[in-house]
């Protein structure tokens, strides 16, 4: 039997990169996936990839309406939620000199106040015995200049794991934190205001950072949500999962 045969998992941030190989990853292993981003054709591309078993929401997580509008799709069209993986994120490079209230409240709406309202509408849905992952970062514990919002949201959503255990412990719900590294996904190349040239070096910089010597594949970081998600992982909780070749291990 497949690992996670007729769960239902809702994935933020679902359209591209760590979400997209996750919730192809959890069809292949029998769930039915609802996923979720701002940008509609991206979402549909995605479905087209996923293939089946899969519903999509266009949405904002640090809008609640948004939030509401997800819920809403869910509970008409299954009823319930087995598996909630937190994984939309923001990220722009802005040294503290020059940081604006805009990118602050940016990356605070999307990492740590859009997660925490992504967490907390999914309650009714979300049954007993339930897992939640969510996506936090290696910056949790690392200095990296230019990146320090980033890096105190990151680190917030890591002592929401923590909390969110206790919190929901009578209930048998699972709550960790799954903290990937630099990972090849269009990010980089994307988001974090970067030029080509310069996404390009970064790459490499954080490569030379690495053990591993090298970025990490969706995929990879999939594998360890997928462990996370399923029974395989039924006494682990509280957890912080570092999904980062070595980067902040040693």
């Amino acid at each position: 039997m497949k690992k996670l045969e007729g769960k239902v998992a809702v994935i933020t941030g679902g359209s591209s990169g760590i979400g997209l190989a996750t919730a192809k990853r959890f069809v292949e292993d029998g769930a039915h996936v609802v996923i979720t981003g701002r940008r509609e054709k991206e979402l549909k591309e995605a479905a087209a990839l996923i293939d089946s078993n899969v519903t999509t929401v266009v949405g904002d997580v640090s809008r609640l309406d948004d939030l509401d509008r997800l819920y809403a799709v869910v509970k008409e069209k299954h009823g319930h939620i087995d598996i909630l993986f937190a994984n939309a994120g923001a990220g722009t490079i802005a040294p503290l000199a020059v940081a604006t209230e805009a990118h602050f409240d940016q990356t605070f709406d999307v990492n740590v106040k859009g997660l925490f309202f992504t967490v907390q509408k999914a309650l009714p849905l979300l049954r007993d015995g339930g897992s939640v992952i969510l996506t936090s970062s290696v910056s949790n514990v690392l200095g990296l200049p230019g990146f320090s919002a980033y890096a105190a949201s990151k680190a917030a959503v890591r002592n929401f794991a923590r909390a969110w255990t206790l919190e929901l412990k009578d209930r048998n719900i699972r709550v960790n934190a799954m903290s990937p590294g630099p990972i090849e996904t269009p990010a980089l190349e994307t988001t974090t205001g970067l030029t080509p040239e310069q996404a390009r070096q970064a790459a490499a910089q954080f490569a030379s950072q690495i053990p591993m010597g090298r970025r990490g594949k969706p995929d990879e970081v999939a594998a360890a949500v997928m462990f996370l998600a399923s029974d395989e992982s039924s006494y682990i909780t509280g957890l912080d999962l570092a999904v980062d070749g070595g980067m902040a291990q040693v």
